[in-house]
């Protein structure tokens, strides 16, 4: 009886083959890939691992990850391509019939003394998101540790940085501390090609109240807050208690969702992603009550909960709801609207979310998907230096080997409340403000003819929705209407954001860095800057945090 064949493998991508080309002289050290979430960077590496088998430059893998689920698909993906491999194993030492192994970090930090001894110094070490090396410095020793026999480190990763000092084994750095690939893919270039999905974020701003200790406070994400009361101001808007806030942009959201359904996407689905447990069973009881049904709810702690996320991925329900459960690994092609309603607005953790609505489903196309999030200064910033990567790639061309990204350094999402202050969300009344990126106003899906658009780039992901975030300066003279003093206090608040990142970045003091600003600029004190010399500090600083020198 002939042997079932293996299903035909879908031919390269263009990014694949120059990823391939690349990799064909190399012979050890260490090697990154960094490409946007969704653009397939396990194809290239699977490839790479059955040539230097066949070629004897290899005698086993060993594919480390950081989940066990995603030691199944990779598994999974290898057999697709003729290797076998052992997922979540227990040693490095594959059976016979196995060309290697993958497995967890956590496994790999617990066993690194060992591992070491069964690693041979032919074994090619495939590290998938391999930022995750610098999150636990018991990831990042153990692998050394059990990898130290071989120097064959293939490194993947979507988001290649690290909001501390701790260096990623296996990275390079320039002198700015920005990590150097070998091969760079990002998601502006996935889009252009139409390898990923073009996203557009739709905010949510209006008027806002809270009760903080005994004051009330009304704002909108216009209004230049303290921390701890633009945190509460945050959670006022993703609040479920507030019928005029985050429940109508979820009825919104619904009826996005709808369209996309009606268009010919027939079982699109929708994802919100919310800030805890409690917090995702009111989301998904506010669903309910919109849609009629309810929604799947996975939450990190169940024990079923990559079950259900399966379950969910191969069904044609609407609305999943999520906590914890979106990282790498989650691959859901078929979800086209998102709610970002988490308390976590790092970069990383942002571009994380984003890339849940960016694969493609063969014989689609690059379909739009639409992400609904509050109008948070620190979240448009983070989508305008999205857009910022499109830019570089629309006007001065494919850099290969550079990394479009800057290091960024994430911000705590704790929130700075104190002792005895009560604090209470009261009022919301919100409505989803301009597109970016998406369809002109009046057409279908786009917003309203009397919505104003920033004009920008076609087919890319959206960026922020307020003029003021890093990266869109020259959009901010274009706000019709905005009073001196509301300009003025947007541009010291990015000055003084922009001064925090690289503070951080670079282990400078905020004395040194103003200093280094005050002298460029002409300036005496901050406070006495005009608004011309206010743009030219935020342009040195983003300048600063975002070219080698």
């Amino acid at each position: 009886m002939t042997p079932p064949s293996r299903p035909k493998t879908p031919p390269l991508r263009p990014w694949q083959v120059r990823t391939l080309a690349a990799l064909e002289p190399w012979r050890g050290g260490s090697f990154l890939i960094s490409a946007a979430p969704g653009a397939g960077k396990t194809r290239p590496a699977l490839e790479q691992a059955k040539r230097m088998l066949k070629d004897g430059r290899a005698d086993r893998i060993a594919l480390v990850c950081p989940t066990a689920p995603l030691t199944r698909q990779w598994a999974q993906a290898a057999g697709k391509l003729g290797l076998h491999l052992v997922p979540d194993a227990e040693s490095p030492r594959p059976p016979k019939d196995f060309a290697g192994i993958a497995v967890t970090y956590a496994r790999v930090a617990a066993s690194g003394e060992r591992w070491s001894a069964l690693v041979t110094p032919k074994t090619l070490v495939i590290a998938d998101e391999a930022h995750h090396l610098g999150e636990d410095l018991a990831w990042g020793d153990g692998f050394t540790k059990a990898f130290r026999r071989t120097d064959k480190l293939l490194m993947l990763s979507g988001t290649p940085f690290r909001s501390d000092a701790t260096p990623i084994p296996g990275m390079r750095y320039d002198r700015e501390g920005v990590v150097i690939p070998d091969i760079s893919y990002t998601y502006a270039e996935a889009v252009r090609d139409a390898v990923c999905r073009p996203v557009a974020f739709i905010t949510y701003d209006g008027t806002l109240s809270w009760q903080s200790g005994d004051d009330v406070i009304e704002s909108s994400f216009d209004t230049v807050l303290t921390a701890r009361e633009a945190g509460r101001r945050y959670r006022t808007a993703i609040s479920t208690e507030l019928p005029d806030g985050l429940p109508r942009i979820l009825r919104e959201a619904h009826e996005r969702l709808a369209e996309v359904r009606a268009s010919g996407h027939k079982d699109a689905g929708g994802l919100v992603i919310a800030a805890d447990g409690h917090h995702a069973k009111a989301v998904a009881k506010l669903l309910r009550e919109v849609t009629g049904k309810a929604p799947t709810v996975v939450l990190h702690t169940e024990a079923r909960a990559a079950q259900k996320l399966a379950a969910f991925t191969d069904s044609r329900d609407e609305w999943l709801v999520a906590v914890n459960m979106v990282s790498e690994g989650v691959d859901i092609p078929r979800l086209r609207v998102g709610v970002y309603a988490t308390a976590a607005k790092t970069p990383l953790i942002f571009r994380q979310i984003v890339g849940r609505f960016v694969r493609t489903i063969p014989g689609r196309g690059a379909d739009l998907s639409w992400v609904y999030l509050p109008a948070d200064p620190i979240l448009r910033d983070h989508a305008a230096n999205v857009e910022g990567e499109l830019r570089h790639v629309l006007r001065r061309g494919q850099d290969e080997g550079v990394l479009d990204e800057p290091v960024e350094r994430e911000r705590k999402d704790r929130d700075p409340d104190e002792e005895g202050q009560a604090f209470v969300p009261l009022s919301a009344d919100v409505v989803p403000q301009m597109t970016l990126f998406g369809p002109p106003p009046g057409e279908p899906g786009g917003p309203p003819a009397a919505k104003r658009i920033v004009p920008t780039f076609p087919s890319a992901i959206a960026a922020s929705a307020g003029a003021d975030a890093a990266g869109a300066d020259e959009d901010d003279e274009d706000i019709p209407g905005m009073p001196a003093y509301e300009r003025r206090a947007l541009l010291r608040d990015k000055r003084h954001r922009l001064v925090g990142d690289l503070r951080r970045r670079d282990g400078l003091t905020p004395a040194e860095i103003n200093i280094w600003l005050n002298r460029e600029t002409g300036v005496s004190r901050v406070e006495d800057a005009t608004l011309a010399q206010l743009e030219q500090s935020v342009e040195l600083l983003l300048d600063r945090l975002t070219t080698r020198r």
